[in-house]
């Protein structure tokens, strides 16, 4: 059976991509690192929908427990493997480059890009055993121009599409598409604390973003249908930044 595991699945843009997965027949695997409530009641709505849903809680920033909850997930799924993965997890740490600790730069690298190496290394043997996979990396509009303040973001993200470009090219042959989606503002936890009136009037279509529409694209990619796409970067920002 093919299974989607996204990585911090709990909430914002994970849980809506989990549920999203799950309704398009995917087995999920929510990925969580602390937030054992929020899980929870992501597996609950999508158990409620009719989907099915599981819990993998690890820290995707540590290589060691990435592995171990990866090779257990395996051992108890030998028939199976995951066929999806979506490398959602990422935190925000902003501040001006001249006032940020090192722990801020090395926090934000670790989980929005070291991760995504960890997590991604571990599960493409399976896919290219199988001969077919998807990979979804959630980028930002970050990634993209910069943003002030988030030097360490911008950095992470930008990187992760890199990345996404040329794991690309090696993975083709063997059926296994690789690509990334880089939000605008999302009305998510995340995004909270941003000033959404003065931010809108910036945004062509003069508001923020649904999780639900990052999750559209997403589910999109990881289709049959996607298959000749790879290597790229879908912008969903509202026409912010083209």
């Amino acid at each position: 059976m093919k299974y989607a595991l996204v990585t911090g699945g709990s909430r914002g843009l994970g849980r809506a991509i989990s549920i999203r997965l799950a309704a398009q027949g995917y087995p999920v695997i929510i990925n969580f690192k602390s937030n054992a409530d929020a899980a929870a009641e992501t597996q609950r709505l999508i158990s409620e929908a009719g989907g099915q849903a599981e819990l993998l809680p690890f820290d995707v920033s540590d290589r060691q427990q990435v592995e171990e909850a990866l090779d257990g997930w395996m051992q108890q799924h030998p028939d199976d493997y995951i066929a999806v993965l979506v490398n959602n997890a990422g935190i925000r740490r902003d501040n001006l480059m001249v006032f940020m600790p090192d722990d801020d730069w090395n926090g934000v690298i670790d989980t929005n890009l070291n991760s995504f190496f960890y997590v991604t290394r571990r599960l493409l043997k399976g896919m290219m055993t199988k001969r077919w996979g998807r990979i979804i990396n959630v980028a930002s509009l970050s990634g993209l121009k910069g943003l002030a303040g988030q030097t360490n973001y911008s950095a992470a993200k930008a990187a992760l599409i890199g990345a996404t470009k040329a794991l690309a090219q090696e993975v083709a042959p063997r059926k296994i598409t690789v690509n990334a989606v880089a939000p605008g503002f999302i009305a998510t936890d995340m995004t909270s604390e941003l000033n959404e009136d003065e931010l809108k009037k910036m945004i062509p279509v003069g508001r923020f973003g649904r999780p639900e529409e990052v999750a559209a694209a997403v589910a999109f990619l990881a289709q049959e249908d996607a298959s000749y796409i790879t290597g790229n970067v879908i912008s969903i920002n509202g026409g912010l930044y083209t």
